[in-house]
């Protein structure tokens, strides 16, 4: 099958707005009383109950739309209204809009969200469990409604974390492996408790590649023993895209308005993969329901010193507050890295993508070619994303993986230690109970079929024991160097002039992989669809160090133009693609 490439901000995620930033990882805060409520009387209204129970007869079932064979793909899981409300494709600003004048509620909203799951779950498997206190919580918003409090944008607006964020509740937090199953986290993560405190419906986990990819270098994307395989819903055939690929499919399948990923490089754990490159990121249909909940997510975790940083260097009043329009594309400048990452794109996403940058040249934007990086020949791996590049040149002391794989052993010996009610406790536990448990956990070379071969990174970081000798600091010190200063910086300073931002093709995935290195923001806006994969792609914008704020203006502007340009470009919504094929593993396409 040969090495997959890891996708963070991949094929799937170009169906919908991707915006990673900020580090983040766990913090105490209290959360919202999940108090037993009467569905019939406080939520749906008796009468409506009554009406539905006596409608559920024998003779007289509720409909069910099952995707029928020779159907035009698009059409093969349509989405019922809610309560007469089109939630499919629905924006932040219409659910609110729709539960402002009381035609909609929070209860409404997650019930019909979780229809669409119970639809689709067989096909995309994007959900790994629910949680069991989400009607209570949407309940209680809906009360909080209507004696005049509202918390915010996200105010009873479901959403879902990836299942390696914490949260203190009633769902596991396992990266989706059976090891940690019934292990009980000290608190929730930071972000989960700011949406909380923001009145967001957390429904529950998504799940995830198993371990978020660190486990194995040659595995199938999406897949973990105890979630089994995530799809795409534009192609279940083909690697989902990046370890994040069940939040991924969840958001542009219709299941969910927004979720939450990680992102270290293509992927990332909180439970902790590298304390240098851990982030974590908003996925979404448009920029703006992802600032929504970039603003609620983002500030300095007093759990988390390298959130520290951020002071300063972030905006009074949030993000939001930096969405515009196309017509401020007239004062922007882009830059294209054309050898550093276009010349390795695929010749159909090229045309595609410089079609899209000339519409941008065309409504005012200065598009400058050849902004390179000054090390990409030395970075930039021409194979495929490759975080072990360094070593692939003979040279460790440059390479990604070498301090990453240090790092996973300490983090994650960290993390365990705060975990109540389980036995494993280090890495070692790790990898003796996937070699305890070799049949479904793949401990060994091609013996699990997602897992083609074993446990190899668990093993390499097994055998560093956690020391960070001069090796070490001097892969760190280079990867940082050359992917800031004399990378993303580099380009960004073309011949004296600063450009907005650079704009660049997110399928190639040493884009992403430059930018996670730098720990550097980027937007993902969707751009088109792959014709023979029926996968979509995306393009990309990035940026310097805190530049948020500016991604966040030339992506809406960007997106806005696309809205403008009436469907040429921008997200399209699922395909389905072999959606009757459980291929393990899936196809590297």
């Amino acid at each position: 099958m040969g090495f997959p490439p890891r996708h963070g901000f991949d094929r799937l995620k170009m169906s919908f707005l991707c915006l990673f930033s900020l580090t983040a990882t766990i913090h105490s805060l209290p959360v919202l009383a999940n108090t037993s409520i009467e569905m019939a009387s406080s939520s749906c209204g008796t009468s409506n109950a009554s009406s539905l129970a006596m409608s559920e007869t024998l003779d007289s079932p509720f409909l069910y739309d099952f995707p029928v064979l020779g159907q035009n793909p698009a059409e093969l899981f349509p989405m019922p209204h809610c309560n007469g409300f089109t939630l499919e494709e629905a924006t932040i600003d219409q659910l609110q809009d729709a539960m402002g004048k009381g035609n909609l509620t929070s209860v409404h909203i997650a019930i019909c969200y979780l229809q669409r799951i119970w639809q689709t779950r067989e096909y995309v498997n994007a959900i790994l469990e629910l949680n069991p206190d989400f009607l209570n919580i949407a309940s209680n918003l809906d009360t909080l409604r209507a004696a005049g409090t509202i918390l915010g944008p996200l105010h009873g607006i479901p959403f879902l974390i990836k299942d390696n964020i914490a949260s203190k509740d009633k769902m596991e937090t396992t990266a989706v492996s059976w090891m940690l199953l019934g292990s009980v986290v000290p608190r929730d993560a930071f972000v989960v408790s700011q949406l909380r405190k923001a009145g967001a419906v957390l429904m529950g986990k998504a799940t995830l590649s198993e371990w978020a990819d660190m486990r194995s270098s040659n595995y199938s994307e999406g897949y973990s023993a105890r979630g089994g395989q995530a799809r795409s819903p534009y192609n279940l055939t083909v690697n989902p895209g990046g370890s994040s690929s069940g939040s991924a499919g969840a958001v542009a399948g219709n299941l969910v308005t927004f979720a939450l990923g990680t992102e270290t490089d293509g992927s990332g754990i909180v439970i902790p993969e590298s304390t240098h490159q851990d982030t974590l990121g908003t996925l979404a249909r448009t920029v703006r329901d992802a600032v929504y909940a970039l603003d609620a997510i983002y500030g300095i975790d007093p759990l988390n010193n390298s959130t520290l940083a951020q002071e300063g260097k972030t905006p009074t009043g949030g993000y939001t507050q930096f969405l515009t329009n196309k017509d401020a594309l007239k004062d922007a400048t882009f830059g294209l890295p054309w050898q550093s990452f276009w010349a390795l794109a695929p010749p159909e996403q090229q045309a595609c993508l410089l079609a899209i940058i000339s519409e941008i040249e065309e409504a005012g934007a200065t598009i400058i070619n050849g902004t390179e990086l000054r090390d990409y020949e030395t970075i930039v791996s021409p194979d495929g994303w490759n975080w072990d590049y360094g070593m692939t040149r003979g040279y460790p002391n440059e390479s990604e993986f070498t301090y990453v794989k240090v790092d996973f052993y300490n983090n994650i010996k960290a993390y365990l230690a705060e975990l109540e009610n389980t036995d494993v406790r280090s890495l070692e536990d790790i990898v003796q109970y996937n070699n305890d448990n070799v049949g479904t956990e793949g401990g060994m070379p091609n013996i699990q079929p997602a897992f083609a071969s074993g446990q190899d990174y668990f093993l390499a970081s097994l055998a560093t024991q956690g020391i960070m000798d001069d090796t070490y600091y001097q892969a760190l010190n280079f990867c940082q160097t050359s992917t800031r200063e004399n990378g993303i910086d580099y380009a960004l300073n073309h011949n004296g002039k600063q450009l907005s931002a650079l704009l660049v093709p997110p399928d190639v995935g040493q884009t992403y992989q430059i930018a996670a290195q730098a720990g550097y923001p980027v937007i993902t806006l969707p751009a088109g669809v792959n014709g023979t994969t029926s996968m979509p792609f995306g393009l990309a914008l990035m940026g310097t160090a805190w530049s948020e704020a500016e991604l966040v203006k030339w992506a809406s502007a960007i997106e806005d133009l696309g809205i403008q340009s009436h469907g040429r470009w921008g997200r399209t919504k699922p395909l389905w693609g072999g959606y009757r094929k459980r291929s393990i593993p899936v196809l590297n396409l």
